[in-house]
């Protein structure tokens, strides 16, 4: 069954990807009537996650706000695609990063770095950008998706430009072995998950709303005493982004525990509250809220 969906969907995600950018988001306003306005696609939950964040905001506000989250969703659902296919010119046109030498110092120093980042404007394409700055391998964790043959495609799509791609429960003993061969290498995670409550270590105000918050990130950086930095990407226009780096830190093993975690949602939160459309409000971001007795 997973090789016949495959067969089926395949040749038209393709063709789509081959399109220019331009024609994929004149296809996403005809997506967006129909998953907001006709299947109304996770619009509770989206409403629910503004609610909560921006109580002060009145309705009409929260409307507007939800409509773009939804049109910026679609987008980025369409710039998936385009992944496929796209080429490393178009990537270099579509993106910029703001301070590549942060980076770059840290890795000439032989130093690995741990790159945190949000599911906010374009995830998807950092891989890409990470490629930009050194000679030094990035490395992304992931989950597996459960179609084998889409998680092939999505994975050639990912590591074309030569990121690498590790399996979550697999990161940990790659981070190992190279450290063990001396290799500075980057390692990126999108940490703004919601962890599952048995493995709820940290609670945290985030959004206004108290929360468990992923701190995987920051015991990794504490083992390996890897400097730490937030990548903040901005839309600048449909198809455009901007990135910049922020150091949190380049001793870890200094910093008093959850500290770290900290300073990586204070700046996401900053940058959410400036411009709320662009992050990925569709998953259930508050669904812990209440629990932390429970944990």
């Amino acid at each position: 069954m997973q090789l016949l969906i495959y067969v089926l969907v395949n040749p038209f995600i393709w063709f789509l990807s081959i399109l220019p950018l331009r024609v994929l988001h004149v296809f996403s306003d005809f997506l967006f009537v129909i998953l907001y306005h006709i299947i109304g696609y996770r619009k509770k939950v989206v409403r629910n996650n503004l609610k909560l964040s921006f109580p002060d905001k009145s309705s009409q506000e929260l409307l507007k706000i939800e409509k773009k989250t939804f049109h910026h969703f679609i987008d980025s659902f369409m710039e998936m695609i385009k992944s496929f296919s796209i080429s490393k010119k178009e990537v270099r046109k579509r993106t910029s990063i703001e301070n590549p030498e942060l980076i770059n110092n840290l890795i000439s120093n032989n130093k690995s770095v741990i790159v945190l980042s949000s599911h906010y404007a374009n995830w998807e394409w950092a891989p890409y950008l990470m490629n930009q700055l050194t000679d030094c391998e990035a490395y992304g964790a992931y989950t597996k998706i459960q179609n084998k043959y889409f998680e092939r495609k999505m994975k050639q799509s990912r590591t074309k430009f030569g990121a690498i791609f590790v399996v979550s429960y697999q990161f940990i003993d790659q981070m190992q072995k190279n450290d063990n061969d001396k290799k500075a290498a980057l390692y990126g995670f999108l940490s703004d998950q919601s962890p599952l409550l048995k493995k709820a270590y940290y609670w945290k105000e985030f959004m206004g709303i108290r929360v468990p918050v992923v701190t995987g990130h920051e015991m990794l950086a504490k083992k390996f005493d890897y400097p730490v930095v937030f990548l903040q990407t901005d839309r600048v226009k449909r198809g455009y982004y901007h990135s910049k780096f922020t150091l949190l830190t380049e001793k870890p093993k200094e910093i008093p525990d959850y500290e770290i975690t900290d300073m990586y949602l204070n700046l996401l939160e900053k940058q959410i509250r400036a411009n709320p459309e662009y992050y990925f409000w569709t998953h259930k971001r508050f669904k812990h809220m209440g629990k932390e007795n429970l944990s």
